[in-house]
This record gives C-alpha cells, sequence and structure tokens, in this order.
C-alpha cells in the first residue's frame, strides 16, 4: 500500500464531514497525523483542485465534487440497470428504458438475456419514432408543437406494411392516446415482433419503459404491460430519481 495515498484519502474523507470547513490542526487531529504532514498532504490537495483554502479552512474542491457527482451518476444507472434485469427476469420479456431529450429517441438502458432477446435495432430508432412504440409514447408526451417539429425533422415513411402510412394519421393517433395509458404497436418497427411502451414522469421529460415479444406470443403482450406498470408503481418512489440518467 501507498502509505501517503492513505493519509491523503483520510484526509479528504475528514473534510467531507465538514459541512463549514475545518482548520488543518483539527484534521490532522481527526486522522491521527503528525501536523507536518497534513499540512503538506493538504496543499498538495489543493494544488489538485480536490481541497480548496478558505480563510484557514479546508473544504472539499471542484476535483472532489465532479468525482462525487459521477460517482452518484454511476450509483444512479446501477438501480435503474438492476430494476429493468428484475422486471425482464420477472415478466420474461426484454424491457428497454427510453428519453426523449433535446429533441431526440434515445433509448438509454435495455435489459435482455439469450431466452428473451431485444428487438434488433435494423433502422435508426432515433429516425423512426413513428413506427415503434417507444417513439410513440414519447411523442404523444409532447405538446402539438414540439411533435411537429419531430416529425419535419423526421418524417413519417412505411417500414414494414403495418406501419402508420402518414403523419396526419400518426397525430390524430397520438392525440387520441390515454396520458398515461400504455401505447401498443404490432410489426409496425419490425415484422414478427409486438411492444409496448409506458408512460414514465420524469420532471418535465417525457420517458417511458417498454417491452417486446414476438409476434406469436402476442396474447402474452397486455398481460405482460400490466404485470410491469404495477412493477413501476411499486418502485416508483425509490426508481423517480435514478431514472433521470
Amino acid at each position: 500500500m501507498i502509505g501517503s495515498v492513505q493519509r491523503a484519502m483520510r484526509l479528504l474523507e475528514s473534510v467531507a464531514e465538514h459541512e463549514h470547513g475545518a482548520p488543518a490542526k483539527q484534521l490532522a487531529r481527526e486522522t491521527g497525523l503528525a501536523l507536518p504532514t497534513a499540512y503538506h498532504l493538504l496543499r498538495t490537495l489543493v494544488h489538485e483542485g480536490y481541497l480548496r483554502r478558505d480563510r484557514g479552512l479546508f473544504f472539499l474542491g471542484e476535483a472532489a465534487e465532479r468525482l462525487s457527482s459521477s460517482g452518484a451518476e454511476q450509483k444512479r444507472r446501477s438501480t435503474v440497470v438492476e430494476a429493468l434485469g428484475h422486471w425482464r427476469d420477472l415478466i420474461g420479456v426484454p424491457v428497454y428504458y427510453a428519453q426523449y431529450r433535446d429533441g431526440e429517441i434515445e433509448v438509454l438502458c435495455v435489459s435482455e438475456s439469450p431466452g428473451s432477446p431485444a428487438v434488433e435495432e435494423w433502422a435508426d430508432f432515433r429516425e423512426t419514432g413513428h413506427a415503434h412504440a417507444i417513439g410513440q409514447c414519447l411523442l404523444a408526451q409532447l405538446d402539438d408543437e414540439a411533435r411537429r417539429d419531430h416529425l419535419d425533422r423526421y418524417p413519417v415513411q412505411s417500414i414494414t406494411p403495418y406501419t402508420v402510412r402518414d403523419g396526419h394519421s400518426l397525430l390524430r393517433r397520438l392525440e387520441r392516446t390515454a396520458r398515461m395509458g400504455p401505447v401498443i404497436e404490432r410489426q409496425e418497427y419490425a415484422l414478427g415482433t409486438v411492444c409496448a411502451a409506458i408512460p414514465i414522469t420524469v420532471g418535465n421529460a417525457a420517458a417511458t419503459m417498454a417491452i417486446s415479444l414476438p409476434a406469436h406470443q402476442a396474447d402474452r403482450l397486455l398481460a405482460a404491460t400490466q404485470q410491469l406498470q404495477a412493477e413501476i408503481g411499486r418502485l416508483m418512489g425509490s426508481l423517480a430519481i435514478s431514472i433521470s440518467i
């Protein structure tokens, strides 16, 4: 073990416990370090941006705060991945999580298994939002202006015989979609596949959890969707912050 690294980490941990800062003598005492050693390490940590000094008191610096922010983000993402994996195994379907961010459809996480493979993205998900349940669910949550802007950039095009035929028809369908109801899509994006997407509230962002099944298992889709809705409702309190990955 590298002793100087261990001592520096103890100092960082000690500073983190003092919201209003702490002087070098107190930090040396709390970490069991000789005062000259503590001073040397504290100066180094300040120079590297992990601490800052103000009126003789030491606080966490920007570099340490970036580490903390990155760690929190990784923890939130891990929470989402674990939840999707749990639902995948429980329901026996691949589970997707997506958001509409900066004018684009983004599939942020997919949980699949050999027995429950995800749909192959054979046509760009961002450009074909009109054709798949994830995109339709996200577009249904937008206001009319944002919806039309998206379709101006990504016009409706038939990619299977079941795809909605034009933008006007799609807009009418989206307007009829219940605000928090599931969106069902059958072979509109990929032949042989049926999908369902459930709207999720993430602050002001449009988001969705979705599932897919082979078309020959279409009779399972409604029950699986209802089960996913129930599971999301059960975990939503603890998941609400995490899903803003």
